[in-house]
């Protein structure tokens, strides 16, 4: 899936995977994706519940070695 802008937020504990997803996503255009990849287990919850919040549309979001990896288009 070919995302407009990627972030980085492994290694980083709750709640900044998600402080570092509103910052980027709001550099993006509606209809734009936006990748994360994440190692904090809360992110899986959090990051959904807050695509869901948000307006925005999770699209995919999948676990590979520990990280999990999430697409957001922004609503």
């Amino acid at each position: 899936m070919e995302a407009t802008k990627f972030l980085d937020a492994k290694g980083l504990a709750c709640p900044m995977p998600i402080v570092r997803a509103k910052k980027a996503i709001n550099e993006l255009k509606s209809g734009q994706i936006l990748e994360i990849h994440a190692t904090d287990k809360g992110s899986k919850n959090d990051l959904t519940a807050w695509a869901k919040s948000g307006g925005h549309e999770l699209l995919k979001a999948e676990e590979e070695n520990g990280v999990f990896k999430f697409w957001i288009k922004k609503g």
